[in-house]
């Protein structure tokens, strides 16, 4: 099975008509996007937008043979001309089948917002799953029920990262699946960090006219077992890092900092946490880090933050103070910071883990303030060493130190 992406932007296109934010003033050129439609052997048209014909010339496909036009999502702009001889376009009801004249099959998936996805069979047998701007698929079957991967699957997967981890929980993406985003809007800056962002999930972006054959053999974005973010106080490390898990279905999320209890302004940050995580997300509260990087089995950890396990450790072998640093406490604290890195070398499990980055600012003023920032230095290096990817945000801005 062939498909042609004729676009792959939001049905307002990139850049926006009049929008004078920086995305949309970054999107010329190759950057712009075009509203998504896909172009299925030929014969199959999924959305139609306006100027399809002249993407499709320009992508080298005539829209002459098209035998069915169907439709993802409600149209609120003016009405989209109909090409001279294309069908009718159209919705299949949710859950209903369409067999078109050129031997597709094609499924109507049931969304969580308003919208249609389409599951769509060639008569190769390829499969094709593509969903619709801002949607997520609720008609797949419950997580963990058995669902032969599709081969390609074009979402919007930086709007609403749970699809793909829906789509994953169930099976319906797999190790060799093609995630390809879509609906890419003004919110994401085009080019490098588009396509970071996507990588991170598993998926890819394409520009505009690009063709893609299932079951062709394409290396896919490799998602790093080991990642560090490092950042400043309210650099959004901590988003950042969620970013990267929020397109697996399950997630430990380790809270090092555990509960303080009488401390108002500790509980509000806490809680704020907590509320833009996904739901199926798990929270355990603990700095025995050792034993969960050591499970082979389990879903992705996030452990936030290394400054707070690292405060843990200090605490434990009293390193604060200085006879007691001087006469063993040292020592204790590298055996402790020297068995977590060799957790994190020998992990199997997918882990993200967010550190401070405390070296740029003012020297502190106490001995033990600077045994803080030195040791959690050392520790930044160890573990960083030790993951494929290292990241640094600055002012929400992730700078890639690694690879």
């Amino acid at each position: 099975m062939e498909l042609t992406l004729l676009g792959t932007g939001t049905p307002e296109g990139l850049p926006r008509p009049g929008c004078p934010c920086a995305g949309c003033a970054l999107a010329v050129g190759p950057a712009a996007r075009a509203a998504t439609s896909v172009l299925v052997d030929g014969a199959l048209l999924l959305d139609l937008t306006p100027g399809a014909v002249l993407a499709g010339a320009r992508a080298g496909h005539s829209l002459s043979g098209v035998r069915q036009v169907l439709l993802t999502h409600p149209h609120d702009g003016p009405a989209v001309e109909l090409p001279p001889g294309l069908p009718a376009a159209g919705r299949v009801p949710d859950g209903r089948e369409l067999a078109v004249i050129s031997g597709h099959r094609v499924r109507a998936v049931p969304m969580d917002a308003p919208g249609t996805g389409y599951e769509v069979v060639g008569p190769d047998g390829g499969r094709l799953l593509y969903l619709p701007p801002g949607g997520a698929p609720a008609g797949l079957g419950a997580a963990g029920s058995a669902q032969a991967p599709y081969d390609v699957v074009l979402a919007d997967v930086v709007g609403r990262p749970e699809a793909l981890a829906r789509l994953r929980a169930n099976g319906a993406v797999g190790p060799g699946t093609d995630v390809i985003a879509v609906h890419l809007d003004h919110d994401v800056p085009p080019g490098r960090e588009a396509a970071r962002r996507c990588a991170a999930v598993g998926a890819r972006t394409v520009p505009d006219g690009t063709t893609v054959v299932t079951g062709e053999y394409r290396a896919l974005p490799e998602v790093p077992r080991r990642t560090l973010v490092l950042g400043g106080a309210r650099s959004g490390k901590s988003f950042e890092a969620e970013r990267r898990l929020a397109a697996f279905p399950e997630v430990v999320y380790v809270a090092t900092g555990g509960s303080r209890d009488g401390d108002a302004e500790w509980a509000q940050r806490v809680g704020l946490h907590r509320e833009r995580r996904p739901a199926g997300w798990r929270t355990v509260e603990t700095c025995e880090l050792v034993p969960l990087l050591a499970a082979d089995d389990g879903p992705p950890l996030l452990v936030d933050c290394l400054a707070l396990w690292l405060t843990d450790a200090m605490d434990r072998v009293g390193a604060w103070d200085d006879p007691v640093w001087a006469a063993g406490g040292m020592t204790g604290l590298r055996e402790r910071t020297g068995e977590l890195v060799e957790a994190v070398r020998a992990t199997r499990r997918p882990v993200v883990f967010v550190s401070n980055e405390v070296g740029a600012g003012v020297v502190p003023a106490t001995a033990s303030g600077r045994r803080f920032r030195d040791e959690l230095g050392r520790l930044n290096n160890a573990v960083a060493a030790e993951c494929e990817h290292v990241l640094l945000v600055v002012a929400g801005q992730a700078l890639i130190l690694k690879p």
